[in-house]
């Protein structure tokens, strides 16, 4: 038992390290992006994307946040 909660907790210690690899983290609000066919007749799904502001460091795909909706870690450089 004592193993697992040490696993957990070191689990949960990289996490939030990854989020606030810039002392951001992910934005906290996003919105529903809704299905569609894009000019080429491919179907993109539906998906979550944070509300614009004027930083790209809080975005889910921003290297070092993680979007919570998918768990995937962002990986790109922020432009500005």
């Amino acid at each position: 038992m004592k193993s697992i909660l040490i696993a957990f907790a070191a689990v949960a210690l990289i996490s939030t390290a990854a989020q606030a690899q810039y002392g951001y983290g992910s934005n906290t609000r996003s919105h529903t992006v809704s299905p569609y066919v894009n000019s080429h007749g491919t179907y993109v799904q539906g998906s979550q994307a944070t509300n614009p502001n004027n930083t790209q460091m809080d975005n889910y795909s921003t290297r070092g946040n993680v979007n919570p909706y998918t768990g995937a870690v962002g990986t790109r450089a922020p432009r500005y």
